[in-house]
């Protein structure tokens, strides 16, 4: 494999969720609000987001650019990332962040490989195969085994 950084960076990005996760779900406890630690996460990510394209974007694009993008586009990512972030941070306190990642990545595993399939989100095509299949069950009855109470 070529991209191998790429991969070392992805599994990384793997890290730093599970890391953020833990720490944001905390301040949810300790602030006894798990919206408010939601907030401040968001709130943090998007000013981190500002400076990195105000140093980076050398041209920002142009009004009929901006025009070209679906209305839904504008909120759809933002909604998702919203809800899925104050989830994570209300479910890790009550069943623990090593049950929220490991399902978390179950429903990660099994719908990009749906959105890949049928090259979902403008996505390149990347077809299941039965060797994918094999893949994911295998990664599936891992989170089975690891949760699993005996």
């Amino acid at each position: 494999m070529n991209n191998w950084y790429l991969l070392l960076l992805s599994f990384s990005v793997g890290v730093m969720v599970v890391m953020q996760g833990g720490l944001n779900a905390r301040l949810g406890v300790i602030l006894d609000n798990s919206l408010l630690a939601t907030s401040v996460a968001l709130i943090i990510s998007s000013s981190f987001t500002v400076i990195a394209v105000l140093a980076t974007v050398k041209q920002f694009p142009t009004v009929s650019q901006l025009k070209t993008v679906p209305a839904y586009m504008w909120v759809s990512g933002g909604m998702l990332s919203f809800i899925a972030v104050g989830l994570f941070y209300y479910l890790i306190p009550r069943i623990g962040i090593s049950t929220a990642v490991t399902f978390g990545l179950t429903g990660q595993i099994l719908f990009a490989a749906i959105a890949g399939h049928f090259g979902w989100f403008g996505m390149p095509l990347e077809p299941v195969s039965i060797r994918r299949v094999i893949g994911m069950v295998i990664m599936l009855l891992g989170v089975v085994l690891t949760k699993l109470k005996i």
